[in-house]
């Protein structure tokens, strides 16, 4: 089992991008509280209820030359210390004391994020051109407070089940 921690939590109550850091924040089977989505034909809903991305492909990414912070490719929940290429649709985190999240699927890159990348290469995150660096979608199966700092557990998959 995998450990990681969340190193911030993003918001952005207006929509759009950057997202914001907050300290905290309730993970709902509808999203994050506080969040807005301006496109709901392709962000939010049940299956895409947070975006996940990872620290250490941030801070790969930033080492390459993108202005790219957390929060700036759009995801809800920043997380360090988990194998990120190695994280699948399926997979389940437990994420702080209660809430439990499913893996749903890469998140497409798109137009939005362009400021977080060196010539508006925003692809430079699409799981179809680079695998193992995209941000992730995931439902939410209990909902739950979270706060920044907090222990992100990835379940083993016989466990997962049991969630």
């Amino acid at each position: 089992m995998s450990t990681g921690r969340v190193v911030q939590i993003n918001v952005a109550p207006e929509g759009g991008v950057p997202k914001r850091p907050v300290v905290a924040a309730l993970l709902t089977a509808l999203g994050v509280a506080g969040d807005r989505q301006l496109d709901l034909k392709h962000h939010g809903g049940p299956e895409r209820a947070v975006c996940l991305f990872g620290q250490e492909c941030i801070d790969a990414l930033a080492a390459e030359g993108h202005p790219i912070v957390p929060g700036g490719a759009g995801e809800n929940l920043t997380i360090a210390g988990l194998p990120w290429s190695e994280l699948q649709a399926g997979d389940r985190l437990a994420v702080g004391e209660v809430a439990v999240l499913e893996i749903s699927g890469p998140a497409p890159p798109c137009t939005t994020i362009a400021g977080s990348f060196t010539g508006g290469e925003f692809t430079r995150i699409s799981e179809k051109l680079h695998p193992g660096w995209s941000r992730l979608y995931a439902r939410v199966l209990t909902e739950g407070l979270v706060r920044e700092g907090a222990l992100v557990r990835r379940l083993p998959r016989e466990l997962g089940a049991l969630v």
